[in-house]
């Protein structure tokens, strides 16, 4: 049986594969007053944002333009970089136009999509972390056989080799399902930051390692009841403070600094969560006041219908609203003009078709995360 030890009893060489990584639960002590301090705090805030999410009207909404801007940052994160705008008007445009940078992104989001699918299913498991691999590279992608595996830091200096052999990582795999589905009364927030710096330590592909851990983060989440729907992702977080990020993993490597990890991770689920609640409920008041704006300026128009459609992405058209059945070609141009008269969409040209923005919308969802507290 593989015993418990910490980085500091058995020191890792970063050039060689770290295959002493160590199975979990960790032997260092991971709940601590501190700890669980921010977990508190922590639990509490993913508890609004879990109501918050419940509550939102249209939650199409929720599961396809905030989960796209989480797409967006993840791939950031690995240097896939594209705009806003061109990653919002190809909710509305057909996959043969989209740009390389837009299907990284729309490949995150149907990976995403589909681990949130199977969860309601099966449980989380190493085939499942597979399947959302192979969606986010869009091809049937394996654990890793093949040596010679690198992590560098920007001056090409070798900071970490992950473990290697197909064996070997299956059984960490393995390994870090059991501690994810343990009934052992730690704290869910705090087992979370457990399992994403493990994930990452084991790196068991060859590329959307990142990716797939993030979309693990939610997916932990959601299994754990803590939330119904995937719509907390720390992105945004971990872009903003990088060099932390990466030092708080290389920190648990070398010398088991957990509690510097674990504060750093409750941290930034405390900041996204309040972020995300606030978004929302900026969503739903521009909803209302949009639904109230219609019924104002053109009572005879279907309120309801449209106020739905426009604010499950910020870009509509035409064909959108036929294809919803809500109006036929002709009646829907004229509705769409009509809240453009009443400055509820913006209009603009893309080439012979005519894109309806809803630029409120479009702010709320790509407004920075909250500066940190």
């Amino acid at each position: 049986m593989r015993t418990h030890r910490t980085g500091a009893e058995m020191p890792f060489t970063p050039d060689q594969p770290y295959n002493d990584l160590p199975f979990l639960p960790p032997s260092a002590q991971i709940e601590t007053v501190i700890t669980l301090k921010h977990a508190i705090t922590a639990s509490r805030a993913v508890a609004e944002l879990k109501g918050a999410g419940e509550r939102i009207p249209n939650q199409n909404l929720l599961i396809r333009a905030i989960v796209l801007q989480e797409a967006r940052l993840s791939s950031e994160i690995e240097n896939i970089v594209t705009t806003n705008d061109d990653l919002y008007r190809a909710l509305s445009e057909e996959d043969s136009k989209w740009n390389p940078q837009v299907k990284e992104v729309m490949w995150y989001q149907y990976a995403l999509w589909h681990g949130y699918s199977e969860l309601q299913r099966r449980p989380l498991s190493p085939s499942l972390f597979v399947e959302i691999a192979s969606n986010i590279r869009q091809h049937d992608t394996g654990l890793r056989t093949m040596p010679g595996t690198r992590i560098a830091n920007q001056r090409g200096e070798i900071i970490y080799t992950p473990p290697s052999g197909k064996d070997q990582i299956l059984a960490l795999l393995n390994n870090l399902c059991d501690f994810i589905h343990a009934d052992d009364g730690l704290d869910p927030l705090i087992k979370l930051a457990v399992i994403h710096y493990q994930f990452e330590a084991i790196h068991p592909f060859s590329d959307g390692n990142g990716r797939t851990g993030r979309i693990l983060n939610v997916l932990y989440l959601v299994q754990a009841g803590l939330l119904t729907l995937p719509v907390l992702y720390l992105s945004g977080y971990i872009i903003g403070s990088k060099s932390e990020y990466y030092r708080g993993l290389r920190m648990v490597t070398e010398e088991a600094a957990w509690e510097a990890w674990v504060v750093y991770i409750l941290t930034a689920i405390e900041t996204t969560a309040k972020d995300t609640c606030k978004r929302i409920d900026d969503i739903r008041k521009l909803m209302d006041h949009t639904l109230e704006h219609i019924r104002q300026h053109h009572p005879k128009l279907p309120a309801n219908e449209l106020v739905d459609l426009i604010f499950q992405q910020p870009y509509t058209r035409i064909s959108m609203l036929a294809e919803a059945g809500i109006a036929h070609r002709q009646t829907a141009s004229e509705y769409l003009n009509k809240l453009e008269s009443i400055g509820v969409l913006t209009g603009t040209r893309v080439g012979k078709d005519k894109l309806f923005v809803n630029t409120p919308l479009f702010d709320v969802l790509i407004r920075p995360l909250a500066n940190r507290e």
